[in-house]
């Protein structure tokens, strides 16, 4: 059984956070001030969560307006200024499933399960194969960046499914539904099939 975790939660709006990748954040709210000293105390890692419904456009407690779903943000840059705020830099490590909601801190806190990729049951070839197209769809769409891309692109397919997820135009339902998908390989596919016709099409 997967053992559970407490972790400090940090809902954004719009935000889909991938395995290996950089997010840069400005740390202002006091209650997010108390947050990133607990973490920079502890050394643990926090939870990046979408915010899935505004304050304006439902009535429901904070709580249960975020995703169930988050990645794990782990700190590898912090800088406080004179003000009290902070600019910070995180990198995306494993996703997680929300248990129970923790409402005593000034911040959003829960019980997390972490949710690791099934394994894969179609074989490395296949998921390579799978991320080669993934990269090929992305440089056919973006054909003014494909130099650039191509030197940026990872090798690995999981930073690839990473890779594209935030380069390609989608929403951010579309980004969680790749995020939940439970294999790398249904991750691949799942990002694959969000690739525009243009994206597909030989040059």
């Amino acid at each position: 059984m997967t053992p559970r975790m407490r972790v400090p939660l940090f809902p954004l709006p719009n935000v889909v956070l991938f395995p290996g990748q950089v997010l840069p954040l400005y740390v202002f709210e006091p209650r997010y001030r108390a947050l990133l000293a607990r973490v920079q105390a502890s050394g643990e890692p926090f939870g990046i969560v979408r915010i899935v419904q505004s304050r304006e456009s439902s009535p429901l407690p904070f709580h249960q307006r975020v995703a169930g779903t988050g990645t794990l943000a782990h700190l590898t840059r912090a800088e406080t200024h004179e003000d009290g705020t902070s600019s910070i830099q995180v990198v995306g490590g494993e996703r997680f499933r929300v248990q129970d909601f923790d409402l005593t801190h000034p911040y959003l806190s829960a019980e997390v399960t972490p949710w690791p990729l099934a394994p894969d049951p179609l074989g490395q070839p296949v998921t390579d194969a799978y991320a080669r197209r993934l990269l090929s769809g992305l440089l056919r769409l973006r054909p003014g960046d494909a130099e650039a891309l191509r030197e940026a692109a990872p090798q690995d397919p999981l930073l690839v499914a990473s890779f594209a997820a935030a380069l390609l135009p989608l929403s951010d339902g579309q980004r969680e539904q790749a995020l939940e998908a439970p294999t790398l390989p249904d991750r691949l596919k799942t990002l694959l099939g969000f690739v525009p016709e243009d994206g597909r099409e030989l040059n």
